[in-house]
């Protein structure tokens, strides 16, 4: 069964296979998947966790029903995946984790949710996604570090903020908590390392053992 999945972004290629051995591309863009099914007609499964919003025209929701049709199990978490995946889960594309079921239930509604900026050459992410923010700032205040108020303004000032700039840094220190507490949000953050993104991407790639597992 030959498996396709695009990311680099939410979990590195070397993480990836670690997990599954999968053909792996980088964040899908507009064409991708068109060019793959005109030059390959042994894929049975694609899996899209990471794409381009930005920086290139962002895959099309054709390119996804062109494959479904093909009947390719096509299967999306995490980014790009999870949008694309709420908006084509009705004609069969499964989505996949927390951020997916976010965008399905419109706990989040816009792409620049998830959209981060990258370095092209690397893939190392450059910036931090509002997504990743909402669920670290709400963890901290099951624990007491800050009101709820306090996250309400912090993810305020994220959302206003253009993504490629976004960072815990910056957002918390445009914030009004003062100074001590600011310190103890970033250290609290930093130990927790939380990141939705790669939880979510991880999920895709186990859906998609699991399938390879029962074919």
């Amino acid at each position: 069964m030959s498996v396709v999945i695009y990311t680099g972004l939410s979990l590195s290629f070397e993480d990836a296979k670690k997990m599954l051995d999968a053909e792996y591309l980088p964040p899908v863009k507009r064409g991708d998947i068109y060019n793959l099914l005109e030059k390959r007609d042994d894929v049975e499964i694609i899996g899209i966790i990471d794409g381009v919003f930005h920086q290139n025209p962002a895959v099309a929701h054709k390119e996804i029903l062109e494959a479904l049709k093909q009947n390719i199990t096509v299967v999306g978490g995490s980014s790009m995946g999870a949008l694309r995946a709420c908006e084509l889960y009705p004609f069969g594309m499964i989505g996949v984790g927390s951020i997916f079921e976010d965008y399905k239930n419109g706990v989040i509604e816009s792409d620049d949710d998830v959209a981060v900026s990258f370095n092209p050459e690397t893939y190392e992410q450059m910036s931090e996604s509002w997504i990743n923010m909402k669920y670290n700032f709400e963890f901290a205040v099951e624990d007491n570090i800050i009101t709820q108020s306090q996250c309400n303004e912090l993810l305020k000032i994220a959302k206003d903020t253009y993504y490629p700039k976004r960072s815990f840094n910056y957002v918390i220190k445009k914030s009004s908590l003062n100074d001590d507490k600011k310190t103890e949000l970033i250290n609290y953050i930093h130990s927790k390392q939380f990141d939705i993104k790669n939880q979510d991407a991880k999920k895709v790639i186990e859906y998609i053992k699991q399938l390879k597992a029962t074919s």
